[in-house]
């Protein structure tokens, strides 16, 4: 991450994110140091003023943005000057541009394109009567204006068409004065419209209905129906347009340009700025609104799937038990793998329910097998096709045995794309695809974040027109959601694979197959030091890494988040309570006891220090959830046996600007719009649920021909 930025820039940044110019040039000189996000954040709240994750990322991409301003303007700079029209005034200007859409707007009438009306007409010699229309001196007959430019050698037959060439000239002037434009543009994204219709091609009810005679003001369109109308327009289902009552831009340009009615090229400037405005301003313009649309749609959109990521990355695991995981299928059976506590593999077979009863009574016996033989805390079974009924029949056969294990649905999404990478054949070479998949089913519910980590995010289903967005941003922003993830959770050393390393501050893939590599050669790590061991794991990543990784060896302390590099002041602050370290760590009674404030020095202050604290009282604790499992009412199991009114226990499932998907067990999501998620009014679906949240809903309707199903989570009996 290039994050270096000059002074000014740092000042910007301060100033727009509203953070102290110390804490924003800190935080860039740390990350120029290649200090990832979660180490500065973690260990270096001193030197930022206690700057959280969020706050560092925005700072690193306004860095990127600057630097980005910062090479097209050193382009355009070389660009003018190579054609000798690089004046001070301009070049001061461009020096001053803050974005790439203030530098475009000053480039545009030294752009380099292909043949315009314009252009033909300075060719033909009419650059001075243009000026002249520009300028519109005083007792200037527009005729006799013209006449020193008829050139019919040049093909201008006549005065007529000496103004007619001269007012391209001028519209063209118009069109692109950087002053007006950002003017104009300013009006635009107030008051233009964006006006969707249906396409001549379409016939009958699609998904873009809504959308077949659809205005709004671009001001106020919310992201998701924006990306709505585009992904119709890209399917040939609608056409999208942006609308603006032009008149009253015109007369303002007019007035800005000190239009004279008096003169006799006045009417020629009115009928050039119209001109200029229909033909060549205003698509301009729209095309500008598009753009910024667009972008801030991908922005918004990003962020709603990044923060459905992060909920099921933090979902609450169930931790290091036995887990039996099924794969339903229908015409292959459903595959069935007993994984061990650190999610091995222990048994593999098939089964076939449903397909009558000696089939049924041999799935049933092989459960009991398997439950008896393994003793398996959990029964996880894929929600997607067959996922139902697979599940009522292990329930079944769970009722029949005494102390038997529960059976909860798993989310699914993405294991096939496991099932077929790189990673699931260098673990398991040998298998099916299908088997793959009831592994990662079960690894699944002990431990999401270490699963999921192994799978593309976009593959995972929590977005919101994922696909539309720009793809390199929602990857690095995805990208992000999971180091944040994997880092605050914390990763143990010795059981964690290499993808779930990979993501550890400052390792990457490499370094972590080279770690996964010298621990199946050498053996397991006895402390956070023998990191140091791994060829090619320095000084400086070792600093980055370690806080994030845990160890249960000889150290206590390296099954904490304690930083190696405050090992020796942990060592102080036992020897001052006149007990061992072993006995410091995990004894709140004792930790208490300590006075923070003792410590504080030029390198350790408060925040630290009271992390340190908080470390020692619950040493390596896991921040997320104690896992319980949702149940669906039996007797609903398909969109027919939903009735309005009836109250169903659910899993949301995804969480979108407009409200939020729930799965309650019928093989399609309901809806719960944003209107319908509480009693208070909601801004943000996130503030009120996440992807994994338990949610009790009532059926509002059912549409069985578009599938699709209304639910309220308000005024619930």
């Amino acid at each position: 991450m290039n994050a270096s930025a000059p002074p000014r820039h740092t000042q910007a940044i301060a100033r727009t994110l509203q953070l102290a110019p110390s804490s924003v040039a800190a935080t860039l000189r740390l990350l120029t140091e290649k200090a990832t996000v979660p180490f500065i954040a973690r260990y270096r709240k001193e030197m930022t003023g206690g700057l959280d994750e969020v706050q560092i990322r925005a700072i690193a991409e306004g860095a990127e943005r600057f630097a980005k301003v910062d090479k097209r303007r050193a382009t355009i700079l070389a660009a003018i000057e190579e054609q000798g029209a690089l004046t001070p005034a301009l070049s001061a200007a461009l020096e001053a541009c803050p974005s790439l859409l203030a530098l475009e707007d000053l480039y545009l009438p030294y752009k380099k394109r292909r043949k315009t009306r314009a252009s033909a007409a300075r060719e033909k010699g009419l650059e001075g009567l243009a000026r002249l229309i520009w300028t519109q001196p005083r007792n200037t007959r527009a005729q006799d204006a013209a006449r020193p430019y008829v050139r019919r050698d040049k093909g201008v037959a006549d005065t007529d068409a000496a103004l007619a060439g001269a007012r391209d000239i001028v519209a063209e002037r118009f069109a692109e004065d950087s002053t007006i434009r950002a003017r104009c543009r300013r009006a635009f994204g107030d008051r233009a419209q964006i006006h969707s219709t249906k396409t001549k091609t379409v016939e009958g009810r699609t998904q873009f209905e809504q959308y077949y005679d659809h205005r709004e003001t671009v001001a106020r369109i919310p992201s998701h129906r924006y990306l709505a109308m585009t992904r119709g327009e890209s399917e040939s289902a609608l056409r999208v347009k942006i609308e603006m009552d032009g008149r009253p831009l015109v007369k303002r340009a007019l007035q800005f340009l000190q239009h004279d009615t008096q003169c006799g090229l006045g009417p020629h400037l009115e009928q050039a700025i119209e001109d200029g405005y229909k033909r060549l301003l205003a698509p301009s313009l729209a095309n500008d609104v598009r753009a910024e649309l667009k972008t801030k749609a991908d922005a918004s959109a990003i962020e709603v799937f990044a923060q459905n990521l992060s909920a099921l990355l933090l979902a609450a695991p169930l931790g290091a038990e036995t887990v039996i995981g099924i794969d339903p299928g229908i015409r292959t059976g459903c595959k069935v793998a007993v994984v061990h506590a650190t999610g091995g593999l222990l048994e593999h077979t098939v089964i076939f329910p449903g397909r009558g009863n000696r089939q049924d009574d041999e799935a049933r016996a092989t459960l009991h097998r398997l439950c008896a033989r393994h003793t398996p805390h959990a029964i996880a079974i894929g929600n997607g096709t067959a996922g139902r009924e697979t599940l009522d029949f292990v329930n079944t056969v769970l009722a029949e045995m005494p102390n038997p294990p529960f059976a909860v649905s798993v989310n699914e999404s993405g294991a096939s794309i496991y099932s077929a990478s790189d990673i699931a054949r260098e673990e398991f070479p040998s298998l099916d695809l299908t088997v793959r998949g009831a592994i990662s089913i079960a690894r699944r519910l002990q431990d999401p974040l270490a699963e999921l980590v192994k799978i593309d995010p976009k593959s995972i289903g929590v977005g919101q027109y994922q696909h539309d967005v720009d793809q390199g941003r929602l990857q690095r922003k995805l990208e992000d959601v999971v180091e944040s993830c994997v880092n605050r959770v914390g990763v143990d050393l010795n059981t964690a694979s290499a993808a779930l390393l990979g993501f550890v501050s400052g390792l990457g893939p490499a370094l972590a197959k080279k770690i996964v590599h010298h621990r199946e050669t050498l053996g397991a790590f006895g402390d956070r030091k023998g990191l140091l061991a791994v060829p090619g794991l320095g000084k400086r990543t070792y600093e980055q890494a370690a806080g994030f990784l845990r160890v249960d060896g000889t150290n206590p302390l390296d099954a904490s988040a304690v930083h190696p590099e405050r090992y020796p002041l942990v060592h102080r602050m036992a020897r001052d309570l006149g007990v061992q370290v072993a006995a410091l760590v995990g004894d709140p009674e004792t930790v208490a006891r300590l006075d923070v404030k003792r410590y504080v020095d030029d390198a350790v202050g408060l925040p630290t220090l009271r992390d340190i604290v908080a470390e020692l009282k619950k040493p390596g604790r896991d921040p997320r959830d104690v896992f319980t499992p949702p149940a669906f009412r039996d007797d609903v199991r398909e969109m027919k046996d939903l009735e309005t009114g009836m109250v169903l226990e659910g899993v949301v499932t995804n969480v979108t600007h407009f409200g939020a998907f729930v799965d309650i067990g019928v093989h399609q999501d309901g809806l719960v719009h944003i209107s319908q998620l509480a009693d208070r009014f909601v801004r943000d679906p996130h503030q009120v649920v996440s992807p994994g949240d338990p949610l009790r809903v009532m059926v509002l309707g059912v549409d069985m021909d578009r599938k699709r199903i209304s639910l309220t989570a308000k005024d619930l009996p």
